[in-house]
């Protein structure tokens, strides 16, 4: 994960480094840090935790340095204290880094024989003593060459030198690094959003690249060391605005924008008065396509399993859904009519990217599902359906899933009208109904007192399950992802047909149990599993849909109904108290809502 930020200028950097440190802080927030160039030297300043902590430091205050380098942490190698915190300096070199060096520990031997001294237990300083070390004998271009080329494993990096005071190297292999012009002032930075304030011109650099950040100009250059030119982009100079507002967390208002992020979506891909779906200039002819494989992580990896569904109802494709950390890692068999779809919030997540690079390598079609279009992702895949939600800062994802969630139904019924599986009258009463969805989910955001009131008895068990069939079970998944995310209690999601082949032996008395059975084929089958469960003992929470007809079980604790519309939609509506379940059960125990403890909002790292 990490943060990385640096900025070659003609005025003191610190505070703006510092500022930019608060953008990326969704990336980290083990340990903060900063290093500027000063009268010849390299004053390096960390402290353990939020990069509040930092600011606080009257040191940082005082630094006057023009080009400097920051970072925020989340901890893979060393625990999270202010040794292991970035940058790691030797007398020459200033290091940040995002990503995990595979071979620090053969190269901290070789550079131990060789007199250097550690004092961090990080896989980054193997870095700092190994340029160190080239800079006897090379210049500062052929020192990276050859330090880039010892490493194994992944990285994005910030550099600089106590005896070259007008520049910064930047080098990226695996994790995402961009580039911002100023005037008088370039920059360097994990991503756009922490660069949005100062420039609206950004270059990504490629796997392998390094570039050379001086104040009037930037060089960039091969992973053999040849010059090489860029193409600067411009992105949207208006920088977003986006704060908590009246809310007491950015997830509270998050949850409570989900109406809003359909409603976009919905605006974005939907033509009201031609009934038709605006998903246009496909790179490929959908009848060549026979197969689709919708890959993700986490919450994306629920939104791919949602999909699935939709998929297999919607269109007459074989559909698969792979997790992203495991798909590359297995003996794959690409076919040349597949389609593999790539879901990612940030569009940034290390797996996710590396599962589109061994695609890309073996000739596939590629499509990405991302909330940032300027993503690697995004700018690596065929064809890019942007969810549109707009920031999310919380690190558990909550509108970003229904977003996915949304493009990826859309997704499903163009495929199955470009394929003829869908007839036209069929798709106008879907569509009818997609666009009532917003409004539906408004009324079902009204349940707030009773999960407020549920919430303490699922903090007060030792476990809890969520079960769910058919379309729900994907939804049952994610609901317990965000209960031990926020409120680090012990929750597993599961298809409520698979109870009584093994997890039913956990089922003990009081034990909290949530049952997603809306009224859809499924529904009497599920209300069966749960008569299995409170049978022995536990306490049901049963969320079902509004309708006329009876609840037909006994002794269920406690009853959500959310608003009803098709089946295909109902998944959105169970949605709500799920997230909701988890935000005030955290809420109670007084936990860092928007950000929980060991996660952070992108991935960066394998």
């Amino acid at each position: 994960m990490c943060g990385i930020i640096g900025i070659n200028s003609n005025k003191p950097v610190s505070a703006t480094i510092i500022n930019s440190l608060k953008k990326l802080e969704y990336r980290g927030y083990d340990s903060a840090g900063i290093a500027t160039l000063s009268n010849g030297l390299i004053i390096e300043i960390k402290s353990e935790g939020r990069v509040d902590n930092l600011e606080k430091n009257f040191l940082v205050q005082g630094m006057k340095g023009t080009i400097g380098i920051g970072h925020v942490r989340w901890a893979t190698h060393g625990s999270p204290n202010s040794v292991n915190a970035h940058p790691h300096s030797s007398q020459n070199v200033s290091v940040v880094h995002n990503g995990i060096i595979e071979n620090s520990t053969l190269l901290k031997k070789f550079l131990v024989s060789k007199g250097h001294k550690f004092k961090s237990q990080t896989d980054t300083e193997v870095i700092v003593h190994l340029i160190t070390e080239n800079l006897k004998t090379e210049n500062v271009v052929n020192s990276i060459k050859k330090s880039l080329k010892a490493l194994h494993g992944s990285f994005a990096l910030g550099i600089i030198f106590k005896d070259e005071p007008d520049l910064i190297v930047g080098a990226r292999r695996g994790s995402p690094l961009a580039v911002g012009y100023g005037p008088n002032e370039n920059y360097l930075g994990s991503d756009s959003y922490a660069l949005k304030s100062m420039t609206n011109k950004i270059t990504y650099l490629n796997d392998g690249e390094f570039c050379v950040i001086k104040k009037d100009h930037v060089e960039f250059f091969s992973e053999d060391g040849t010059k090489i030119n860029k193409k600067v982009l411009e992105l949207s100079s208006e920088e977003e605005k986006y704060d908590k507002g009246d809310y007491k967390h950015f997830m509270a208002k998050e949850i409570e924008e989900q109406p809003i992020t359909l409603k976009n979506g919905i605006k974005e891909y939907i033509d009201t008065s031609n009934n038709d779906i605006n998903i246009y200039n496909i790179p490929w002819k959908t009848n060549e396509i026979s197969s689709i494989t919708l890959i993700g992580c986490g919450t994306a990896y629920h939104s791919c399993l949602m999909a699935k569904y939709w998929f297999e109802e919607l269109t007459s494709l074989d559909v698969n859904v792979d997790i992203a950390s495991e798909f590359r890692y297995r003996k794959n068999r690409f076919k040349k009519d597949s389609l593999y779809v790539f879901v990612s919030q940030s569009g940034e997540t290390a797996d996710t990217y590396a599962a589109l690079d061994l695609c890309k390598k073996n000739g596939m079609k590629t499509c990405a599902v991302v909330n940032v279009i300027e993503s690697s992702i995004a700018r690596e895949s065929e064809f890019v359906l942007p969810i549109h939600c707009g920031i999310e800062i919380g690190v558990a994802s909550t509108k970003a899933f229904l977003g996915q969630i949304l493009i990826l139904y859309i997704l499903a019924l163009k495929i199955g009208l470009l394929r003829s599986d869908i007839e036209k009258n069929k798709l106008s009463e879907k569509l009818k109904d997609l666009k009532e969805l917003p409004k539906l989910v408004e009324q079902t955001l009204l349940t707030d007192n009773k999960i407020q009131n549920v919430s303490t008895t699922f903090n007060d068990a030792k476990g809890s399950m969520f079960l769910g069939r058919g379309f729900s079970y994907p939804i049952a998944l994610e609901g317990a992802l965000k209960l031990k995310e926020l409120s680090y209690v012990h929750a597993e999601g599961y298809p409520a047909g698979e109870m009584k082949h093994g997890p039913l032996a956990l089922i003990e008395e009081g034990m909290p149990v949530v049952v997603l059975a809306p009224r859809d084929h499924y529904y009497k089958k599920t209300i069966s599993n749960m008569q299995e469960v409170i049978a022995r003992g536990a306490k049901v929470l049963l969320i079902t849909n509004k309708s006329n007809d009876e609840i037909v079980s006994e002794n269920i604790w406690e009853t959500i109904e959310v608003e009803s519309t098709n089946e295909d939609l109902l998944p959105f509506l169970l949605t709500i108290p799920l997230q909701k379940l988890a935000y005030y059960s955290a809420l109670k125990k007084g936990f860092d809502i928007d950000k929980p403890r060991n996660l952070a909002k992108s991935v960066t790292v394998e």
